[in-house]
Parts: C-alpha cells; structure tokens; sequence
C-alpha cells in the first residue's frame, strides 16, 4: 500500500500545484479544504478531499486519526487573492492565528494520528535585519514593530511548533514570494520570488529527502540564500510541473 500524506491547504495555490506531484510519487493523497465546491476539484486530480476547518480541533484530530497519515503538509495560509491592499491589514492577523492556533491543532492532530514527518510553509523575509544573504541559522525579527511584528510573531509560533516534536520529524520551508498559476501574480515579485510550482517541489523534496530543520526556498537572489537546500534536498528553483501534471491540475480548476 502506498505511503499516506495528508495536505492541509490542499486546495491552495501551492496545495494544487503540490496533489499532482505527491500523486505522481506514488502516495495516497488525503487533501483538507474548508470549502466543498473545491472538494470535487481535489477530487478530480486524484485525492480523497476532507472537508474540515483547522480551527476545530476534534473534527481535525478524527479526521486525521481515521486516516492515519505517513506524513503531514501544512500548507495553510488566510491571505486575500493578490495579497489586495485592502484587505491585507485584516489578513495578517488572521494569516499570523493560523500559523499559530492552526499549527497547534495540526500538530496535535499529527501526533494522535501517527504521523511521523511534518512539512510546513514558512516565509523567507522574516529576518532580523543583518548581513546578507539570509541564512537559515539567522534570527527572525522578533523586535520588528507593527504589521510585521504581528506576522513575524505568527512565523516564529509556527516554527517552533513544527520542529518542537522530535517523533514528526518536522521540516519548514521558508519560502519567497510566490507567483505564477493561481497566486494573482503572474510575474516575479519581491526581493526573494518564488515560483509556486518550485514552491510545491521542495515540499514534496522535503517528505522524500529532508533530514529535518528549516531550508531557504527561493529564486537566486542577494537578500536570501538557498543553498541549503539546493545541497540537502537537491532542489532548484528551475523546477516546473510536467506538461502532464500541468493539464490535469488546469481541468480540475475549470
């Protein structure tokens, strides 16, 4: 029988780049959304989706006991389509409670269930101001002030949670700014980009390769370094989904 994983986030930008991927390697993919019209889309590019909301922890735990996953994704994010400027003021507060009461959940839920790998996303421009290239071994910017300290507090909650229990064998990815297919950004963007299909290798990477820890993942760039990653994990930012995985993503979002 094949490896079980479980993706929180499933139906995200990242999370529907990652299913065709997980699919493609073999495992037997369990996709959590909150939403049931993306149920059906989960279900068409090959997983089993679980309707559920993070912040109910016993609904989470059941789900996740039934399953019993090999492995745990955290995918989750609660940021408005485009990052609009409108909204984003709102959306830290709730992106930086998911990081931390959704991965306290997740992590319990993990652990009833017997998962032994966790991978979760992270952000890349969480750093304390210092040299540069960033590298994972550098501080967040836990005194930052305002908006970011909301959002850097969120980050630093997350990460300690998921590499705090030795039995998960927790990985974060830090990753940069996302774009491309279903991100609202079609074109590199920040100081670190990232291209979401890149983003949705290196977790799957990390179930497969990573001895645990946290890895940079961006594009080459002089504000944060992946290097780490590119020699533990063997991944490249170059990486995109095969013209196969592409189509059947692309008619299960139609």
């Amino acid at each position: 029988m094949s490896q079980k994983v479980f993706v929180a986030g499933a139906s995200g930008a990242i999370g529907k780049s990652l299913v065709p991927l997980l699919l493609g390697a073999g495992y037997c993919v369990y996709g959590g959304t909150r939403r049931p019209e993306h149920a059906q889309a989960l279900e068409a590019l090959g997983a089993t989706p679980v309707l559920l909301d993070v912040y109910d922890a016993k609904a989470l735990k059941d789900a996740l006991v039934g399953i019993q996953p090999w492995a745990v994704v955290h995918q989750l994010t609660d940021l408005p389509r485009g990052l609009d400027p409108s909204l984003m003021a709102q959306a830290v507060v709730a992106n930086a409670r998911i990081r931390e009461e959704g991965t306290r959940h997740l992590v319990a839920a993990a652990l009833a269930s017997g998962a032994t790998r966790l991978v979760a996303q992270s952000i890349a421009w969480a750093y304390q101001p210092g040299a540069k290239p960033y590298l994972e071994s550098q501080p967040l910017d836990l005194l930052a002030e305002g908006p970011r300290r909301t959002s850097v507090r969120g980050v630093a909650a997350l990460e300690r949670q998921v590499l705090g229990e030795a039995s998960l064998h927790g990985t974060v990815l830090r990753y940069g700014h996302i774009y491309g297919p279903g991100t609202g950004s079609e074109k590199p963007t920040g100081a670190s980009p990232l291209h979401v299909e890149a983003a949705a290798y290196a977790a799957l990477l990390a179930l497969q390769k990573s001895p645990g820890g946290i890895f940079n993942i961006t594009e080459d760039n002089p504000d944060v370094s992946s290097e780490k990653a590119k020699r533990e994990l063997g991944w490249s930012p170059a990486w995109r989904l095969a013209p196969a995985a592409a189509s059947a993503e692309s008619a299960a979002s139609a």
